[in-house]
């Protein structure tokens, strides 16, 4: 059994972490933004080496992929056919292909953002049977529901923007769409589901797809709804999931700790997702948990 754990580091420039369409979520997001890039570049190096220590632990290989000549030929392509897509866009789609291209090598891989760090020794590939489907955390509860669709007024990157996408893409495609908002921090998977899943096959086709749900105005979602769709890699893994009907398993508090704003980690956490950036709090709490 051949396992291995890798993630994925590229500072994106701020102007193209949101869309150039959507200047208002710059505008109202750009403090975040600087603190986040500002932040990573700070915790790099300890952010790295907790990853290897944990892989280490385990005794599994682990990979770190950044901006090397692959990433940059995977953006021209991008650059070259599709210019509306922005580079934090891009960087989770090269995410997903480092996925799908190291299943042709390993049995069982693990993902993990930079900003996810593990906080235990207990081993991912242990705790979890990989054969029972993918591991991803399920973010339906962030779907704001509290107003009717039409008064919805939501950020591109929301939960309820990814919803509604993947909704119409299914749709496009004369299935039900019942689908659930999958959170791609984390990933753990075997080689047969992540070649089930299937994610590039007609990717050009995908992207057009999208494109055509964005721009036309006599579509099925309100301008609203229809405005906050974008090129996101997690509205495609959700569309992807019920197109090929993949079965996935929804990771525990303990093996995602979604840390966002409360200041707490518990103390059984496994891996905590500090979307915060306050990379400081988990150190603390790594520390004293003697990892």
């Amino acid at each position: 059994m051949k396992r291995v754990i890798y993630s994925l580091y590229v500072d994106v420039p701020e102007s193209q972490h949101y869309a150039t369409n959507f200047d208002f979520e710059l505008n109202h997001n750009r403090t975040r933004v600087k603190e986040t890039r500002d932040n990573f570049k700070t915790h790099y190096k300890r952010l790295l080496d907790n990853k290897i220590k944990y892989c280490d632990s385990i005794g599994v290989p682990f990979k770190m992929y950044e901006y090397d000549e692959e990433y940059k030929k995977y953006v021209s392509f991008f650059r070259e056919n599709y210019p509306e897509i922005i580079d934090y866009e891009i960087v989770n789609f090269y995410k997903i292909k480092k996925l799908c291209d190291l299943s042709q090598e390993y049995d069982e891989i693990l993902y993990l953002d930079f900003d996810a760090i593990p906080v235990s020794k207990d081993n991912f590939f242990e705790a979890w049977d990989l054969k029972k489907g993918i591991c991803v955390l399920n973010n339906d509860d962030q779907i704001r529901r509290h107003k009717p669709i039409h008064k919805l007024n939501q950020s591109t990157r929301s939960p309820t923007a990814k919803f509604y996408n993947a909704q119409a893409m299914l749709m496009e495609n004369n299935k039900s769409p019942d689908n659930n908002v999958i959170n791609t921090g984390i990933i753990g998977a075997n080689k047969e589901h992540i070649q089930k899943l299937d994610y590039f096959k007609n990717f050009k086709d995908t992207l057009n797809l999208m494109t055509k749900l964005r721009l036309e105005e006599d579509g099925m979602f309100p301008d609203n709804i229809r405005k906050i769709f974008r090129y996101d890699n997690e509205t495609i893994f959700s569309f992807k999931v019920k197109m090929n009907d993949v079965p996935i398993q929804w990771f525990d508090d303990e093996w995602h700790y979604f840390f966002s704003k409360q200041k707490f980690i518990p103390e059984n956490t496994k891996i905590v997702h500090a979307i915060c950036k306050d990379f400081d709090t988990v150190w603390r709490f790594n520390e004293k948990h003697n990892f």
